[in-house]
């Protein structure tokens, strides 16, 4: 089956570019479009898109508000994936935070835009780039560092949330630790649950903002 995506953006042209760049590939599919976030809802409703790669910044309900509320009231949701033009943008990390599973600049390569949507639909690798990493670790609070001393991992556990915070796929922490990539999933599972992280995105930012991981 290939990966259903739906674009969100208020510029058509910017639609129609990726649009055009990911229907090229044999195992994406985008299957609708939409010019702002209030339409995200009832779309992902009707179509039951993979992921949607939507706009950070549009008129109505911009892509912060709307992750939020496709978080809180589609069952079973797709991933989304926010596209800007700034990857400083704090409003990017502000998406992230809501519930957002990748990044994805505007300007990006072919290539790199349909290894986004991959990597997103997949779930076990992470699009977090240096510099939101940076705003993560200034957005720390006390309270992200009593968390993650709550959470209590094990050696091996936090050995895994350093690597996830870098970016590596499930298969390239077992290759790294030397273990079974079943292992790293009951890792990964333990890390969620102990941090109350939706996914591994989550998990990364608290790593971030509690200052378990410093950013490059």
């Amino acid at each position: 089956m290939p990966i259903t995506v739906l674009l969100v953006d208020d510029e058509p042209l910017v639609r129609a570019g990726l649009r055009a760049v990911l229907e090229a590939q044999p195992d994406i599919e985008v299957t609708g479009e939409a010019a702002d976030g209030a339409a995200v809802i009832p779309l992902v409703r009707q179509l039951r898109p993979d992921v949607v790669a939507m706009d950070v910044r549009m008129p109505l309900l911009d892509g912060i508000e709307a992750t939020r509320a496709v978080l809180r009231t589609v069952p079973d949701p797709p991933k989304i994936l926010v596209v800007t033009t700034f990857e400083n943008d704090e409003y990017v990390y502000e998406a992230l935070r809501a519930g957002a599973d990748g990044f994805l600049l505007k300007r990006a390569r072919p290539a790199e835009i349909v290894n986004a949507v991959r990597v997103v639909a997949g779930g076990e690798s992470l699009l977090f780039p240096a510099a939101v990493r940076s705003l993560a670790a200034e957005y720390g609070t006390s309270r992200a560092r009593d968390r993650m001393e709550r959470a209590a991992l094990t050696d091996r556990e936090a050995a895994v949330l350093r690597l996830m915070a870098r970016g590596l796929s499930n298969a390239e922490i077992a290759a790294q630790l030397v273990v079974g990539t079943e292992t790293v999933k009951s890792h990964v599972s333990a890390v969620l649950s102990k941090l109350g992280a939706r996914d591994r995105t989550q998990a990364v930012i608290a790593a971030y903002e509690s200052g378990f991981v410093a950013p490059a």
